[in-house]
């Protein structure tokens, strides 16, 4: 039993007499209570805590400009410690490996956000080589992630719709890259469809400043929430949240890769229902397939999908995957060229893509009224899935990665890239599988994939002249099979979580049939009102005891449990709050078959009928003002149920100020007709509400208990004394 006030803490002694050593002394004992001594607590005030905390973060002393420097810089930690003859293979092995993947898709996944394949292979490098500087991982890939690349290039689309660029006709009319075009018009104004004819800046120069413009605000944002050390935003997008939505985006994906496959031309379609409208689309466009590229498609999947599955099934025993891309992008890129697909057969390729850097370029801050608000769920998506897949690898690996500065370091692969004609990056899952499989032992693997990159943009990059787009889409198509897989999981996780399962099929349903961006949200929205309604009407029953142990568990749930006559154990297992106030106290009344306010009600009622029939009888009864000041149960012509509730706390994680005066009802009601409430396995901080809430306002209320078995014993004890008899009782 316990009694809280500001001094000290007291509790039922099963003895009385035990001695018990703490901390800070001995307890004092007082009747048949321990008094528990609380530690004192230190007071600062906030003048002085903010003080302290400036010294310690403003201070400018060489160790602490070391210490931030080398904080910042994670790379000035472990390269000096970097053990070359251990390491220096695998890492050199798994970057090239990663690269040669990396080259292919680099180029694919242009496509998905709208941009030449130049951009693609601008991102892949930059994100490389500042993830090496500033992340705390060891085995992450960094670089163009498919959903994060759809989700742009839906933005991209919006964009040059609303400045008035014909998608269609300029796709028909210019299919290729013009640098210097894009070089001469480096300065854009802001445009609208009615001043189309204005235009400065071609189609593809406007897509770049538009993806430029989004990762700027991307990794703004996540920057801001690495300063403002928010991290824990991203635990709101939960395993099944993130999956749901990967796979509706790939979806998406698949939908807008088919064009390629087919070499039709169509709109792209954004907004809500836009994966509708892209397959009306297509099956009105679809009597003018080519069948050049067709053909590709199918060859190249035929050999894509078989060489995936080998390099799956034998990973175990092979010490790098086949890189069945990068020999399908060149021997595609050779058939083309020399067979003048393009020439002969209308087949659509990448065009002339330029070797070397070009001029940094500031994004367009007239358009980030109009993109600030996808680039924050762009930011917060690319967020989650780094710090996820970190987190995830260091737990495998055995060490520690600091989310924070994992936020700064995917910002700034986002803001500095922005400067250099980049669109948005993240980590991306099955690069990182490659990576690590592979013998990554460290982020020199990423510099190496770095270095690789560079020279493709040197030297090779004009020789993906004549690849084919088709090939690029089936290359696209292909790497969803992860995220597709997902619907054969789905037994077993709905067999695991149904709630989970819910929220995976609606997160998925949304991203694909109305607007990835909506998606996300309703995804998000929907994960939490799951989580409040686990709360509205969380498990309540009856306990009892199992045969002659201290142990006791729901009636509901198992047989031969033993109940105490005259006491009632109810427990709990939710927060008690304003939001499942009702539902307890309706579940507290059905369970115990006991309702206080109907006992009450009845006792009025016959109460009045009584003062009646004495009236019609002509008897003056000068006892009533007595009996109102005896117990209330003495009023009743039949027993109670029980005399003692037996509240378990134990599953009750907190209270707030209506839990608090539900407590305070159900108390008071039940005091009303002679039940004595008795709560038991409170946590600290639900006794602190107790307390402040003035739950306790007299001694005999005072009663809280650490254990269930306790409580029990004290309500029997109590009524051994008020009956002679003790039969049936259960002894503790």
């Amino acid at each position: 039993m316990t009694a809280e006030t500001p001094e000290d803490v007291a509790f039922l002694s099963d003895s009385g007499r035990a001695c018990m050593k703490n901390g800070e002394g001995y307890t004092r004992h007082r009747n048949d209570k321990i008094v528990l001594e609380k530690q004192e607590k230190v007071h600062t005030s906030v003048k002085q805590l903010l003080v302290k905390r400036l010294k310690r973060n403003c201070s400018c002393t060489a160790a602490r400009v070391k210490e931030q420097l080398f904080n910042f810089f994670p790379v000035l930690q472990w390269l000096p410690q970097y053990k070359l003859k251990e390491y220096i293979l695998g890492d050199v092995m798994s970057g090239l490996i990663v690269a040669v993947l990396l080259v292919p898709q680099s180029i694919a996944y242009s496509l998905l956000a709208a941009q030449e394949p130049i951009y693609g292979l601008y991102t892949s490098f930059f994100a490389c080589l500042i993830y090496f500087l500033l992340g705390t991982s060891r085995h992450i890939s960094v670089g163009i992630f498919g959903v994060l690349c759809l989700m742009v290039g839906e933005v991209v689309e919006e964009q040059l719709e609303a400045a008035g660029y014909n998608t269609l006709q300029e796709t028909q009319d210019k299919p290729y890259f013009n640098v210097s075009s894009y070089e001469h018009n480096s300065t854009l104004s802001s445009v609208t469809v009615n001043q189309s004819a204005e235009l400065v800046c071609g189609r593809s120069c406007y897509a770049i400043t538009v993806g430029t413009t989004v990762t700027f605000m991307a990794g703004l944002y996540q920057v801001v929430m690495g300063i403002l050390q928010v991290g824990f935003v991203s635990v709101y997008l939960s395993d099944s949240l993130l999956s749901g939505f990967a796979t509706g985006a790939s979806f998406t994906i698949l939908t807008s890769q088919v064009k390629y496959l087919l070499g039709i031309s169509i709109p792209r379609s954004s907004g809500v229902g836009s994966l509708i409208r892209t397959w009306i689309y297509i099956f009105r466009n679809i009597h003018k397939t080519n069948i050049c590229d067709l053909v590709t498609s199918i060859l190249c999947l035929l050999v894509l999908v078989p060489a995936k599955e080998v390099n799956e099934y034998y990973k175990s025993k092979l010490k790098a995957p086949v890189p069945i891309e990068l020999c399908v992008v060149i021997v595609a890129t050779l058939m083309s060229h020399f067979g003048h697909l393009n020439e002969k057969y209308g087949s659509s390729v990448a065009g002339n893509i330029p070797t070397g850097f070009m001029m940094p370029k500031t994004p367009d801050w007239s358009l980030i009224p109009s993109v600030a608000v996808s680039a924050f769920s762009i930011a917060l998506i690319g967020f989650a899935i780094t710090v996820s897949l970190s987190e995830m690898f260091a737990k495998k690996h055995g060490y520690t990665v600091r989310a924070n500065q994992e936020m700064y370091a995917i910002g700034f692969c986002n803001i500095i890239p922005a400067f250099f004609h980049c669109f948005t990056t993240s980590a991306a899952l099955a690069k990182t599988l490659v990576k690590e499989s592979t013998g990554c032992k460290t982020q020199i693997s990423g510099l190496v994939t770095a270095l690789v990159l560079l020279l493709v943009l040197l030297v090779v990059a004009p020789l993906f002249y004549s690849l084919q787009k088709c090939v690029l889409g089936v290359i696209t198509i292909v790497n969803l099979r992860g995220a597709l897989r997902k619907f054969g999981d789905l037994p077993k996780m709905w067999k695991l979580s149904k709630v989970d399962t819910v929220i995976w099929f609606v997160t998925m349903a949304s991203s694909a049939l109305i607007n990835t961006e909506l998606g996300l949200l309703i995804g998000v929205c929907f994960s939490m009102l799951c989580v409040i309604l686990r709360t509205q009407r969380p498990a309540a029953g009856l306990l009892g005891r199992v045969d002659d142990t201290e142990i006791y568990e729901s009636i509901s749930a198992y047989k031969n449990l033993k109940t105490v006559p005259g006491i009632q154990v109810f427990r709990f297992e939710g927060p008690l709050y304003y939001v499942n106030k009702d539902y307890f106290k309706s579940a507290l009344y059905k369970q115990t078959g006991l309702n206080p306010i109907s006992v009450l009600a009845a006792k009025k009622k016959a109460k009045k009928t009584k003062l009646k029939q004495e009236k019609k009888e002509g008897v003056v009864s000068f006892s009533n003002k007595q009996r109102e000041g005896e117990p209330s149960v003495q009023l009743f012509p039949e027993p109670l149920p029980f005399r003692t509730l037996v509240i378990d706390c134990a599953a009750i994680q907190f209270l707030d100020t209506v839990g608090i005066n539900t407590l305070k009802e159900v108390l008071r009601e039940y005091k009303d007709i002679g039940v004595q409430v008795l709560l038991t396995q409170c946590s600290p901080s639900v006794r602190a509400s107790l307390y402040r809430g003035e739950y306790f306002k007299t001694e005999d209320d005072n009663l809280l208990f650490y254990s269930l078995h306790q409580a029990i014993c004290f309500a029997q004890d109590k009524h051994l004394h008020l009956r002679s008899s003790s039969a049936g009782h259960l002894s503790c």
